[in-house]
């Protein structure tokens, strides 16, 4: 997977537009958005005080939501920053290249174009229907975003292919065409675009027949190959499963909007706004001054440093990539600067970067534990011992580097510790904020979210003053949107592909063939390891967690594996697996970030592959490491 731009970077540098009257809508409703999501649940808590509440208050943020996964996914297509397989980049310039990327404009904007039709028959249905979110505010009103929003991501499907190459161009027209048709089932009625085109399930065919899915899939599978979106890989597989069985493409999008609902679905924006928020304003330096001034003067202090930096970052950044494109221009000239060398400060950094996947309140434990229905709070505690493991072993391949090279260490200042405490007081204490409210039954999941975003914007904009009400909030805003859109986008085609996998009985049958084969609970362990690896170094951590997570629940189940232990396996695998060779996305915003070939960057980090590797198989093997504190705390 890659994302192939700077997030941080002038549209003008990444060879984008900003989208004219359009973007600047677009970043006008993703600051009202995400003070809405934020504003909303605080004053639940408050009101909560009295009693009291605002009608309606909880579904509403669960719907703003959508409108964030539906925005953002539109900016990130804007930017070209959509989620892909990154095979496509591999090409050298030249006929293969655009060859590739018409193929991937016409499988993306075909899958696009499909669920935006398919959208236009959920909303009639729903207005026939008649459901109100809320006196007077019907759910139609939020559910026509969807065709909406697709229709807008086909058209930017489109204007980028045009960028690339005007073949690419007319390649993505015909696809968003073929996907519209596809959408329609049946010829689309202009006069009246509400008309109830599908009758029925039956009227729905896959050109073909049937029988011919099997190749529909693989035309899918080629165009993920040439660079398409990660979402339509997964919706274009499911839309394809569904009309095989003549279950028209709506089908994907009621899936979507109910994903939506989820009442903790809303906490990764705003997780995720926190997030941005630092590493937009001054935070990153204030927090390598603490961490340097503590830990810099013994074996290994700026490798430690760095390791604990990058985990703090994504905890709240989900594995997005925003780490290493925000923290590694200031943190491995710090490195090359100390003596380390760059092979090993490449190496180093590429593999921080998602660390911190495992500690509360990752997003990664949030959605493992919405899709698995397991409790956040109980994986919140099996991800401490787990995660520091891995931030250890990092650590401490850092030490063994500092020995060997004899690396400089600056002497330890009482008055520097203090004084960098005392400049980064209101970062240190983000963390025991949110964990804080969250674990003292103050607030929920989402309002724990809200109060972190709140806090971090606080003391971004009137503590520090390293952000400024307007542009720069404005530019946070879309930058969140872009990120996390991206992210909510699969998730909301990958449920709708998971939903048809459930009815065809594939976790049964996936736990029949195992059970045949596999018959202890090691070999599954180690099966499971081997398997996540592959899905963690092909898909992003959140789709993974739709697609695989169902399937492996039941599993876990019959080989007495606890929930708890096997979501902090999944993630910790899937977190390996961003590290893997030859389509770990870490790779490739590590390449792209520190302008390095791409087999230089994978070389340098065989080494911290195998460490961590190692880790993930204690952290396997020893399923105390995760549910001991659970016991501790009588939650077993």
């Amino acid at each position: 997977m890659t994302a192939t731009h700077d997030p941080g970077a002038p549209a003008e540098a990444r060879g984008i537009d900003d989208g004219g009257r359009l973007g600047v809508v677009e970043h006008g409703l993703s600051v009202l958005t995400l003070a809405l999501l934020t504003l909303l649940p605080i004053a639940e808590i408050v009101l909560r005080r009295f009693d009291s509440g605002i009608p309606g208050g909880t579904p509403f943020v669960q719907h703003l939501t959508l409108v964030v996964a539906l925005l953002g996914g539109a900016l990130a297509a804007r930017d070209d920053r959509l989620l892909a397989l990154a095979t496509g980049s591999l090409l050298p310039a030249g006929p293969l290249a655009i060859g590739a990327k018409s193929i991937a404009g016409f499988v993306g904007a075909a899958v696009a174009g499909l669920l935006a039709r398919s959208g236009i028959d959920m909303v009639r249905l729903e207005r026939e229907a008649g459901r109100n979110i809320t006196e007077g505010v019907p759910v139609w009103a939020f559910e026509v975003l969807l065709p909406l929003g697709f229709a807008v991501l086909a058209w930017r499907i489109v204007r980028t292919s045009y960028r690339s190459h005007a073949v690419a161009g007319v390649a993505a027209v015909a696809g968003a065409a073929l996907g519209a048709w596809l959408g329609a089932g049946l010829p689309f009625n202009w006069s009246d675009p509400f008309s109830p085109v599908i009758d029925a399930a039956q009227q729905v065919a896959l050109p073909g027949g049937p029988e011919s899915y099997t190749w529909w899939l693989l035309a899918l599978f080629v165009g993920a190959v040439a660079g398409a979106p990660i979402f339509a890989l997964l919706g274009g597989a499911a839309a394809i499963m569904f009309l095989s069985e003549g279950v028209p493409g709506s089908a994907i999008l009621i899936q979507t909007y109910q994903l939506s609902t989820k009442p903790t679905l809303a906490s990764i924006p705003l997780f995720t706004l926190v997030g941005v928020l630092l590493a937009e304003g001054g935070a990153p330096h204030r927090l390598l001054r603490v961490f340097r001034a503590l830990f810099g003067w013994f074996p290994g202090g700026t490798a430690v440093v760095c390791a604990m930096l990058c985990a703090f970052f994504t905890v709240f950044t989900g594995g997005s990539g925003v780490t290493i494109l925000a923290l590694g221009g200031l943190l491995f000239p710090a490195l090359v600067k100390d003596g380390y060398g760059e092979k090993f400060s490449l190496g180093l950094l590429t593999a921080s970067g998602s660390l911190g996947l495992l500690l509360p309140p990752a997003l990664p434990l949030i959605l493992y534990g919405i899709v698995a229905q397991s409790p956040i709070e109980d994986l919140f505690i099996g991800g401490i011992v787990p995660g520091l493991l891995l931030i250890g072993m990092t650590a401490a391949w850092g030490i063994r580097a500092a020995i060997t090279n004899n690396v400089h260490r600056p002497p330890f200042a009482m008055s520097e510790a203090g004084a960098a405490l005392w400049a980064a007081k209101w970062e240190m204490l983000l963390p025991v904020v949110i964990v804080g409210s969250l674990f003292s039954g103050f607030a929920t999941t989402v309002e724990a979210a809200a109060i972190g975003a709140l806090y971090a914007f606080f003391t971004q904009v009137f503590v520090h003053r390293d952000l400024v009400v307007g542009k720069d909030i404005s530019r946070v805003a879309a930058e969140c949107a872009s990120t996390v859109g991206g992210v909510l986008l699969i998730l909301g085609v990958a449920v709708g592909l998971t939903s048809w996998m459930i009815d065809a009985d594939v976790p049964g049958r996936l736990l029949e063939l195992t059970q045949q084969y596999i018959h202890s609970q090691w070999t599954f362990l180690l099966a499971l390891n081997g398997f996540l690896l592959v899905v963690g170094m092909l898909m992003d951590i959140f789709s993974a967690t739709f697609v695989v997570a169902p399937l492996l629940v039941p599993l876990g189940l019959a080989y007495d594996v606890h929930p708890v232990h096997l979501g902090i396996i999944f993630i910790a695998n899937l977190e390996l697996g961003y590290l893997t060779p030859p389509v770990g996305l870490n790779l490739f915003l590590s390449s792209y970030r520190f302008r390095k070939p791409l087999m230089e960057v994978a070389a340098a980090s065989l080494p911290m592959l195998f460490v961590l590797a190692f880790g993930v198989l204690v952290i396997t093997y020893v399923p105390w490491l995760t549910t001991g504190l659970l016991g501790m705390m009588g939650r077993l």
